[in-house]
Parts: structure tokens; C-alpha cells; sequence
């Protein structure tokens, strides 16, 4: 958790800032809030924050003001500072006050802010880290033993210590005792400028001399060096001789170096990381504004199903993964183009100076079909493929370059929506889709937390005799005078981790009222009620304890309750799924297995399938009439499910003439709309009660 200070004087400004910051779910906070200059510069000095988020305007006096009371220039932890308008002179002075970042108000939205806050705790740390390390050196180059010469100005001859010698390989015979042993050595980039510092400095211009810069050791290898001296200077004020040291800080040059290069870059695939991206892309941007046919796209990918590999394999897995997909990535790119790593399986790319989006389509394009080449990974073969979404410099988008990397995100998502393995071009409705998208996760979340998401029950019937078998519980959403579809909310469920609760919330609700049913004489004993298992709920540790708290809340045996899995669950993990439904069964439950015929079907994993029972899918039974062909199907998977032991139920059924085929053909159980629509307990308890519980034919025809 991190300790915040909010330093806001309009309560109203506090009020919007509180909110974005909680309702950002990856960061805990415990927020401060200081109204006042004064109150805000005592909560800073008693250092309790971890970081600081300043308004600018303060009364008669600034955020900046504040800062430069508080720190000076150097702010002990990460500060962001908010103003009402985009002002280049105020970020600039931000800047050298040590300001992380910068944030115009109303144009912060919760994932916005909630990166930068990300940004300014690395970034900060980043800093601090950096410090320390010079630190460091900078003491252990003063613990070592330098090498000292000494020049006489007016003779033009120099003395050079067996140290320095030694420092640079050389023995004495190798150097002579003049400024060219020296200035020969020096590297052809680097002479000029240590020339500049010693004229510099002999003319009185600095108080001692000091440069860095590349020599030559004797093995060949460039060393960076550092050459302090100091001038003596004759009466006349005439410089006569500068003496001075070198120090090999060839280490803390490279560490430095690579301290920088750390901050910069992504750990796992060197790529650049988020802060040399967006710096990249803002200086493209800039250069777009300078000259307007000079165009930038950012592309956004995202790999298809990328949590299967680590779930599947390994973590190790999925990193060997990442790394060649980097590596396969560049290598389709322009030296120009930057592609970086935002973490996870996110990458981003700068394609700098295009002349046409489609360009970067074509770009697109070529990543796909790198990334889709076959990738061996702990001896196995996989499939890769991504989704990308392109933004563009000459789009509608305004407000910089994180706007452009949320518009390729978006159109990202697009592209996710639609199947994957593809690539979209933002446009402004896709915006606005996923704005009512987010609001539907927020209410769908609200809905099951307060229980409005409620089981509708439809019959499951014997064909033969029309008595009700049991009934399907299916998850539906009133709201208000209308109801959400299944087909809205259902995918959005699952892709926001919410199919799990909801998932709970039927078993628990049907099974609650199959059992008052029964112990109230509603259906028969032998009535069973099926809810629909998601593969979430499946991987789920915690599924066999919920099935055991449902039945035992319920009163019911287990051989009451039906769990229905889709065939692709199946398909994907069939040794673990496979286990966990033997676990099912040891409590009685049965086990059916839904959607039967829309998958890529095994004959090797159904043979194995442990339960009693297939459901065909009802895009068969719906052309039954019109399609010779789904005849043909339905008569194979009957056949097939006899031959293996295991009973069918036909869904869809909605006129009686598919009841005579799917009879003839040897199906035992079905329903659809013919039986009943799916309804809600109370009212299919009262057409139960006026057409009887064992037929449902008479309440079809009411209906």
C-alpha cells in the first residue's frame, strides 16, 4: 500500500481525484489530503508519504512554490503535478524542480493516472538507484591509487607516474615524456573536447580541470579515464605547469551506462520499456507538429491466448516465448522503427515516418506472420498468433502520445472482440464501444454482488412420454422493464474474471430451488436441475467445496445436480479437466457435456469423457426440417453416443415435427421453446401447478 498526499485546495477537484484513484484496482492507497499551502508544507516536512500528488494553483501561491519550500530541487519521493491547463513554462520548471510528471486536469482518466502513478514510483526509484550507484563509485574511485602527471607548461614536457603507466599497460620505454605520449593515446571523438577543458581552465575560466574520456590501452581496448588537474600560474598571471591525476573508471562508466540502459529497457527481452517508448514516440510527435506530412503510427499487440502457454507449460515457457517473438519482431522493422515491451505479453510499436496508413497495415501484416511461425518451446511446437490495433498521427487524436497508444489499445481490443488473430485501425466508435462496454463490467459486477443476476429454469423432457426430466438453470439479468441478453453479458463475464462468481451464484440458486421444490411435492424426486460449469470454475480448486456447500445448503443428494461443460473445455485440457470431473462424480453429481458437435470434436478425449450424457447442439436441431445433411449428423452423434454408452438430449426443439425426427432417430431427452421458454421459479412453478409435473405438453400449448 502506498501512503498518498493529495495537496488540493478546491474540494470538489479533491472529490474527482479521490475517486479516479479508487476506483483503479492494481494500486492500494492511503490518501492524505491536504486543503492548504501551509498544512500541505507540514504534512511534507513530516516525511510520511510515498508520494505526493500536487495541484498547481494554491491560493496567492503555486504547487511549484510548495515543492521549492519542501525539497529545493530534489523531492525525497515522487511527485505528480496537476494544473487546469497544458502549460509548456510551467513544465518546464516542474522539470527542474525534480517533478515526475505532469497532468492536465480533464483529460485524466482512471488508467492514465493510474500508470503515471506506476511511472513516478519507478522512475523514482529508478533515479534513487542510479544516485547510489554514482555514490558508490565515485568512493571507490577515491579509494584507489591514480595515476599523476605533472606538465611543464613552459619546457612543453610532461612527467607520467609509474602508476599512470600501469593504468594504460605501458611501461616506460612505450611512453614518451612529452604531451603527444598523452594526447595520442586519447580517442579521435574525444580530443577536441579535452582540449577545450584544459584552455578552459588555463585561462582562468574554471577552477580546476576535469574531463572524461576514452584511451587506448595497450591491449588494444578503449578505457575511460578520468583526468583531473590543477594550474600553477606565474606572477604575471601566466599558467607555467598543470599537474594533475587519471583514473580508470572504465566500471562505473559501463555500470552507469548500464544502470541507464536498465531504466530504459525491459529486463526479459531488452526491448525498450515503457519510459524510453513514450519518449520516442513524444519526440515523433513533436516532429509530426513541426512538419504535417511527416506522419507516426503506434501498433498495440497483444498475443492470442498467451495465459495458455504459462498455464499449460511453464512460466519459463512463456518467457522463451516473449523473447522470440521480440526477436522476430525487430527483424521485420525499418532501423527507424521502435519496438518496445509494456509488460505482460503487450508490445508496442513506433513505425517513424510514414506517408500512408496503410503502411502500417502492411507493417501489421508482416509482424502477424513472423509471430505466427512455429516457436519450439520445451520440446513442443506451438502456434502463436496476436492481435494488433493501429493509431495513426493523422487521426483524430489530440492529446498526445499517451492518447495514440490508447487508441491502438483500443482498436487492439477490437481486434480481440472480433477473434483475434488480426489487426484493426482505430476509429472513434470503437471508443465508445468500449466505454459501454466497461459500464456494462461495472454494472454486471454490481449485479451479482447484489444478487440481482437470477436462474431461469427450463424442462428438460423425456421425448417418448413428455415427462420432465429436469430442468436447465440459466443465468439471466432483469434490469429495469427489460433484460440484458446472455449473448451481452455472458463474454464480457468471462473475459473480466467474473464467470467464476456468477458461476456460484446459479449453483447455488438452482440448487436452492430444486430443493424446495421437492421438499414442497413440485416435481418429482427423481427431478434434476442443470447448471452450466465454466472452464474457470473447472481449474478452480475451490469447486468441489462449493458443490458440496450447494447440495448441503440445498438438502439435496448429489445425484439431483447436473453439471454441464462444453465440449471445447474438454478438447483444451482433457487430462486435468478429466481428473477433476472423477472428483465431481465421487459426490453423485452427473455430468453432461454441452454444445456437443460446434467444436473441433477428439473421438479419443469423448471416449473418455467421463459423464453419462451429450447435448447436440440446437444449430442442428434447427435445420432438422430444412437440411438433410443435419439429419445425417444428429443420426451419427446418436449413434455415436449409444455406442459409448451415453444418453442425448436434442436443445432448440421448437415445433413438433422435430420431436418425430429426433424420436425416430433414437434421441431420448429434449428441450427448447415447444417445452417452455427458460422462466423464473415462481412462474414456472405456477404453470407446473396448473398443467401438472409430469407432462408438458398442455403448458407448451398455453404458452
Amino acid at each position: 500500500m502506498l501512503r498518498l498526499l493529495l495537496v488540493e485546495d478546491d474540494e470538489d477537484d479533491y472529490v474527482i481525484t479521490r475517486s479516479l484513484l479508487d476506483t483503479q484496482r492494481r494500486v492500494r492507497f492511503d490518501i492524505d489530503w491536504a486543503q492548504s499551502y501551509d498544512a500541505a508544507l507540514n504534512a511534507i516536512r513530516e516525511d510520511r508519504h510515498d508520494l505526493y500528488v500536487v495541484d498547481y494553483r494554491l491560493g496567492q501561491l503555486t504547487g511549484l512554490d510548495l515543492i521549492r519550500d519542501a525539497w529545493g530541487s530534489d523531492p525525497k519521493a515522487p511527485v505528480i503535478l496537476l494544473t487546469g491547463q497544458d502549460d509548456y513554462e510551467v513544465d518546464l520548471q516542474a522539470t527542474r524542480l525534480g517533478v515526475t510528471d505532469y497532468l492536465v486536469k480533464g483529460s485524466i482518466d482512471t488508467p492514465s493516472l493510474e500508470r503515471t502513478i506506476r511511472y513516478a514510483v519507478r522512475h523514482h526509484q529508478a533515479m534513487l538507484d542510479l544516485r547510489r550507484s554514482e555514490e558508490r563509485y565515485a568512493v571507490a574511485v577515491r579509494a584507489t591509487n591514480d595515476g599523476i602527471w605533472d606538465w611543464d607548461l613552459a619546457a612543453g614536457s610532461m612527467h607520467f607516474s609509474p602508476r599512470w603507466r600501469a593504468l594504460l599497460g605501458y611501461n616506460e620505454n612505450l611512453i614518451s615524456d612529452t604531451p603527444a605520449a598523452w594526447f595520442d593515446l586519447v580517442h579521435p571523438d574525444d580530443i577536441d573536447r579535452l582540449h577545450c577543458a584544459i584552455d578552459h581552465h588555463l585561462a582562468g575560466r574554471s577552477a580546476h580541470f576535469e574531463n572524461e574520456h576514452r584511451i587506448l590501452h595497450a591491449d588494444g581496448r578503449w578505457r575511460w579515464v578520468l583526468s583531473r588537474g590543477l594550474a600553477t600560474y606565474h606572477p604575471s598571471g601566466e599558467a607555467v605547469r598543470l599537474t594533475g591525476s587519471l583514473s580508470d573508471v572504465t566500471e562505473r562508466h559501463d555500470a552507469q551506462q548500464q544502470l541507464v540502459h536498465d531504466a530504459l529497457h525491459d529486463s526479459l527481452t531488452g526491448l525498450p520499456n515503457r519510459i524510453l517508448f513514450m519518449d520516442r514516440l513524444a519526440h515523433c510527435l513533436r516532429h509530426h507538429e513541426r512538419d504535417r506530412d511527416s506522419h507516426c503510427a503506434v501498433l498495440f499487440i497483444d498475443i492470442d491466448r498467451f495465459k495458455l502457454v504459462n498455464d499449460s507449460l511453464s512460466h519459463a515457457a512463456g518467457d522463451c516465448v516473449l523473447i522470440e517473438l521480440a526477436r522476430r519482431t525487430k527483424g521485420v522493422l525499418r532501423p527507424d522503427d521502435t519496438v518496445g515491451r509494456l509488460g505482460g505479453d503487450e508490445f508496442v510499436i513506433l513505425l517513424n515516418r510514414i506517408e500512408r496508413l496503410t503502411d502500417a497495415e502492411a507493417t501489421a501484416n508482416r509482424v502477424q506472420r513472423s509471430i505466427a511461425e512455429p516457436i519450439h518451446a520445451e520440446g513442443r511446437e506451438l502456434i502463436i498468433t496476436a492481435s494488433i490495433g493501429i493509431s495513426h498521427s493523422g487521426a483524430e487524436i489530440t492529446a498526445g502520445a499517451d492518447e495514440l497508444i490508447r487508441s491502438a489499445d483500443i482498436a487492439m481490443y477490437d481486434a480481440k472482440r472480433k477473434g483475434g488473430a488480426r489487426c484493426e485501425v482505430f476509429d472513434p466508435s470503437m471508443r465508445q464501444r468500449l466505454v459501454s462496454r466497461v459500464s456494462l463490467e461495472a454494472e454486471l459486477r454490481e449485479a451479482i454482488d447484489t444478487r440481482r443476476m437470477r436462474a431461469f429454469f427450463q424442462p428438460i423432457v423425456d421425448l417418448g412420454t413428455g415427462t420432465i426430466r429436469g430442468f436447465e438453470a440459466l443465468a439471466r439479468w432483469p434490469a429495469g422493464p427489460s433484460e440484458v441478453s446472455p449473448a451481452r453479458f455472458i463474454p464480457v463475464a468471462e473475459e473480466a474474471g467474473l464467470i467464476g462468481a456468477l458461476g456460484r451464484l446459479m449453483l447455488h440458486d438452482a440448487c436452492r430451488t430444486l430443493g424446495d421444490w421437492r421438499g414442497r411435492g413440485v416435481v418429482e424426486r427423481d427431478t434434476t436441475v442443470s447448471v452450466n460449469v465454466s472452464p474457470r470454475q473447472l481449474t478452480d480448486p475451490a469447486l468441489i467445496n462449493e458443490v458440496r456447500s450447494a447440495l448441503a445448503d440445498s438438502g439435496l443428494p448429489g445425484s439431483s445436480l447436473v453439471l454441464e461443460i462444453t465440449e471445447s473445455t474438454l478438447i483444451e485440457r482433457p487430462e486435468q479437466i478429466r481428473d477433476k470431473l472423477h472428483e465431481l462424480l465421487a459426490l453423485g453429481v452427473h455430468i453432461h457435456l454441452d454444445d456437443f458437435g460446434t467444436g473441433y470434436s477428439s473421438l479419443t478425449v469423448l471416449h473418455h469423457f467421463p459423464g453419462n450424457t451429450l447435448k447436440i447442439d440446437r444449430a442442428f436441431v434447427d435445420t432438422l426440417a430444412n437440411r438433410e445433411e443435419s439429419q445425417v449428423i444428429i443420426r451419427s452423434i446418436i449413434g455415436l453416443a449409444h455406442n459409448l454408452g451415453l444418453r442425448v438430449i436434442a436443445e432448440g426443439i421448437e415445433h413438433p415435427g422435430q420431436i418425430e425426427v429426433l424420436t425416430t432417430l433414437g434421441c431420448e431427452y429434449g428441450q427448447g421453446y415447444y417445452y417452455g421458454r427458460p422462466l423464473p421459479a415462481a412462474d414456472l412453478e405456477l404453470l407446473l401447478a396448473d398443467g401438472g409435473t409430469r407432462h408438458v405438453h398442455s403448458v407448451a400449448v398455453r404458452r
